[in-house]
């Protein structure tokens, strides 16, 4: 077994979902909750298939997205594994909705930081370890801190 480590690629003002699922029907399933949570979403999917052909299935409502999605969970290769590109909206809107999803059975990281998958590599293909997702911490906030946290939230309207 070989450990490695591949990075996401997030531009700049973009979030990933990033989670494990167990069906070819992940990708009409997640479109279907996707296009449903959030009108006019756009986004890029792609699902890595662990049988049959074994391909990187994909869909979305974004060309651009889509290939972004495509190439990263390429890279990362590892079985029934899938990838979620969303640009101008946040994960905290569809995850409720992805987590009903009867496929998906976990969720890696819903995220804009940097993004590295830790992946176990055997003869039998990849598997996904863990996420490293962004950095760690430097300290701890205090009250300035708090009040920024506070402000930042009202300012993107999730608290009033």
């Amino acid at each position: 077994m070989e450990l490695k480590v591949e990075r996401i690629i997030i531009p700049e003002g973009m979030n990933i979902i990033f989670g494990m699922s167990h069906f070819i029907k992940t990708v009409e399933d997640l479109y279907e909750i996707l296009i449903n949570s959030v009108p006019g979403i756009k986004f890029g999917l792609a699902f890595n298939e662990a049988s049959g052909p074994c391909l990187v299935r994909k869909d979305g409502t974004d060309e651009r997205l889509i290939k972004l999605a495509v190439d990263n969970l390429k890279a990362i290769g590892a079985g029934h594994t899938f990838l979620i590109v969303l640009e101008d909206v946040f994960p905290i809107n569809v995850l409720p909705a992805i987590k009903t999803c009867r496929e998906v059975v976990n969720i890696f990281c819903a995220t804009a930081n940097p993004v590295e998958i830790i992946i176990a590599e055997t003869n039998q293909g990849r598997g996904v370890l863990g996420v490293i997702d962004g950095n760690s911490p430097k300290g701890i906030e205090n009250k300035e801190d708090i009040e920024k946290r506070k402000i930042f939230l009202r300012t993107i309207g999730y608290k009033r």
